[in-house]
């Protein structure tokens, strides 16, 4: 059971190696499989986490490989989603480009406060994880950037708002931050409340 943590993120990388595949080598055929494939690899991404806690090995080394899976995985669906809807994505580039702005700001001010990179997984992060499954569900399997797409951008910026605050507030790194406000009861010497289901 401690090896299945381990076994799920493979899968999920794999996943991504697989996804980036079709998208440029296979094309327009493949979006009924890179589909399939997206949902697989956030199945794996909910049940690593979980189980890792329910057996206890959810470590900072798990967790950080957990993170930057996650960071390849959605990488790869997203130039798969390039690939397959170019205009699309060129139509809306300054406001793709302001998230990828705001993750790299994420990753910068980690490695400047505490020469690690962000590995809060908070809540906030999970749900804009939601948003784009259902964005990327439009833009691959309908070729169309509708409500969800537009949903998925403002996720994207309060996510990210809320993980650069985090780093800020903590006194030091920590993995598995739900919240800024959890965040600032860290830094007041408050113990947080572990939920095997979230963090």
């Amino acid at each position: 059971m401690k090896a299945i943590p381990y076994l799920l993120i493979l899968l999920r990388f794999l996943s991504a190696i697989a996804i980036l595949y079709l998208g440029y080598f296979v094309g327009e055929t493949s979006r009924t499989l890179i589909l399939i494939l997206m949902y697989f690899g956030l199945l794996t991404d909910i049940f690593d986490g979980i189980i890792a806690r329910k057996v206890g090995v959810s470590s900072e080394k798990l967790r950080r490989l957990d993170s930057q899976t996650d960071l390849i995985f959605w990488l790869a669906i997203g130039f798969a989603t390039y690939w397959l809807n170019s205009e699309i994505i060129k139509d809306h580039w300054k406001s793709i480009s302001l998230i990828f702005g705001m993750e790299a700001l994420c990753y910068i001010i980690s490695f400047w406060k505490f020469r690690k990179e962000t590995c809060t997984h908070a809540w906030l992060s999970k749900l804009w994880g939601l948003s784009l499954l259902i964005a990327f569900t439009f833009l691959i399997g309908f070729s169309t950037a509708n409500w969800a797409f537009y949903l998925c951008l403002i996720l994207g910026l309060i996510s990210h708002i809320d993980v650069i605050l985090i780093i800020l507030i903590l006194p030091k790194w920590q993995f598995d931050v739900p919240s800024s406000y959890h965040a600032w009861k860290i830094r007041n010497g408050k113990a947080l409340k572990k939920s095997v289901l979230l963090n």
